[in-house]
């Protein structure tokens, strides 16, 4: 059996391996465009700043290794430049030469992955714009921050006495991963970053309430965002510096410009070759990772896959997902019965330290798909024992269904990013076990009181949806307010730091005196800092005979929300 795979990185790499080792006897041939057929990409914003200093960090593997490992033959710079699905052939262009050399399959594999998006915008091709997505960009660009123009090539550079040194100017255009990471590491590189982002948020898969802490965050440490706000167009001024015009008439100088305006399928060939695109423009393939052709496989970032929690088709471009589609199309090959799940979206993204992070559906993927059978919950729980030092808060919201309890997704953010990623992490787990709030209370996890604590954040977040949906914790939420009684239980000592207007304050401790001051017609909406509190004042409420509701994640999360 002869077997293709077009494109290495993390899905045809990691397919092409695990084929072998499931078929000793087939013969393997994975092409690639590129000058490597399996590098880091997810880690190239981080070598631009020197975090990773050494370009060759970031290459997993080469084409000796797969030869002498894995018997398996790569060719690099070797373009697939037609498919006959009916002849079972692949074309391929020498990418130095340009000559064409025709190969037979049985079966074919394609890992052609995304490419980034680059609009015909007026002055996009002059010198100082490049994208990050492969490891010559990443050379291309740490290149430029060295001599790209005279200013970055300047006097400040060498010479041995510096009383002032002048401002290097970036502009990052999109608010996605690479956006933000690559604006982070131009920070640490001692830039002066401008972020630019057409939408009203960065970080789209996030909640609205969520990406705010991050722009507040990133904020904080440097990073100036111009959000709501598309690129236009480039000019060029003197010295080689650059201008970044934006639909909305702005100009930001830069010295240096990064386009991460996201990516697309790279289809091209695929559709070239008859086989089925689907309606998010993709490639269309089955949960054994079929196309519409039986002998042709794709996986990776130019597939389509099935939303875990939603049912609905997305695109997907996590390395995670990618190195899980390549086995299971080796397993299938092989002849086993391997399927894929779906994808939950589980992502990760590490800034300044802290980090943000998220698992399964998002509150505005819900409300899109008009699905109304869902609530959710906040909490600020610490990331490990409040006693033990350097405990950070974490900022957790949880998803879950209102008819079963059904856990349906999760995001997180806090200055400690390994106890945030523990957390959606474990999260990412329950969901796609089908796992319920009622699980979540039942969970058993690592405690130390450096790790974490004897209640863990994950328990908490199911304790605290089960008190709901059993009815010990009516919720209500800050957008559902209007026109209630609100009831402030927190210390007087408390209301001078942040107050809510029309609130009335009887600190818990004495709430059981003066229940005779509350309404008994009126909905009472209880307020704290976290809504711990106001949990118990709720208790205490509904077991007088009140009508009481908790506000839940109390001010932290009305803080959460972006001024209107």
């Amino acid at each position: 059996m002869k077997v293709i795979i077009i494109g290495g990185v993390a899905g045809g790499a990691s397919c092409a391996a695990r084929l072998r080792r499931l078929d000793e006897k087939a013969d393997i041939l994975m092409v690639e465009k590129g000058p490597y057929i399996s590098y880091a990409n997810c880690g190239l914003p981080y070598h631009l700043s020197g975090v990773i200093p050494k370009e060759s960090s970031l290459l997993v593997a080469n084409e000796q290794l797969f030869k002498v490992m894995h018997n398996i033959e790569v060719r690099t710079n070797c373009e697939a430049v037609a498919i006959s699905p009916a002849k079972k052939t692949v074309d391929l262009r020498d990418v130095a030469t340009g000559k064409v050399t025709t190969e037979s399959y049985d079966k074919l594999v394609l890992s052609p992955g995304a490419i980034s998006v680059r609009p015909p915008l007026p002055g996009i091709d002059l010198p100082g714009i490049f994208h990050v997505r492969t490891v010559p960009d990443a050379r291309t660009i740490r290149e430029w921050i060295e001599k790209g123009t005279e200013f970055l090539a300047g006097m400040f550079k060498y010479s041995g006495i510096q009383y002032v040194k002048p401002t290097r100017r970036a502009v990052v255009i999109g608010g996605g991963f690479i956006g933000l990471e690559t604006a982070e590491n131009l920070v640490h590189a001692g830039f002066e970053v401008t972020l630019l982002e057409m939408l009203d948020q960065v970080l789209a898969p996030l909640d609205r309430e969520f990406a705010h802490l991050v722009e507040q965050y990133v904020t904080r440490h440097g990073i100036r965002l111009a959000l709501g706000d598309g690129v236009a167009g480039f000019t060029q001024v003197e010295g080689g510096a650059l201008e970044v015009q934006t639909k909305s008439g702005t100009s930001h100088p830069a010295d240096l410009v990064i386009l991460a305006l996201g990516v697309r399928p790279d289809i091209a060939l695929t559709k070239a070759a008859g086989l089925e695109i689907g309606e998010r423009g993709g490639i269309r393939v089955d949960d054994q990772m079929r196309t519409s052709d039986p002998d042709i496989f794709a996986v990776g970032d130019a597939i389509e896959v099935r939303d875990f929690v939603t049912g609905q088709w997305s695109l997907m471009a996590l390395a995670g997902p990618a190195n899980r589609q390549g086995r299971i199309a080796a397993d299938v090959i092989a002849g086993r019965d391997s399927r894929f799940r779906g994808t939950q979206g589980t992502a990760i993204i590490g800034l300044f330290g802290g980090a943000a992070a998220w698992t399964g559906a998002s509150e505005k993927t819900l409300k899109r798909l008009g699905d109304e059978d869902y609530e959710k919950v906040y909490i600020f729980p610490n990331s490990h024992a409040g006693y033990y030092p350097g405990a950070k808060m974490i900022g957790l919201k949880t998803l879950f269904r209102k008819s079963d309890g059904r856990v349906l997704g999760a995001q997180a953010l806090g200055e400690d990013g390994p106890a945030v990623d523990k957390r959606i992490s474990a999260l990412a787990v329950a969901i796609q076990m089908g796992a319920t709030i009622y699980d979540l209370e039942e969970s058993e996890l690592c405690y130390a009181p450096q790790f974490g604590s004897a209640k863990d954040a994950v328990n908490y977040a199911g304790m605290v949806a089960a008190d709901v949906l059993r009815g010990d914790m009516p919720l209500v939420h800050w957008e559902d307010t209007t026109g209630a009684f609100l009831l402030d239980v927190r210390q007087p000592v408390e209301l001078r730091v942040e107050s809510v207007p029309g609130a009335v304050n009887i600190p818990l401790p004495a709430l059981r005196s003066h229940l005779g001051e509350l309404p008994k017609d009126r909905e009472i909406h209880v307020i704290c800092r976290s809504a711990q509190r106001a949990y118990y004042a709720t208790r205490i409420l509904q077991q007088n005979g009140f009508k009481a509701q908790t506000i839940s994640g109390g001010l932290l999360a009305r803080a959460m929300f972006p001024a209107t």
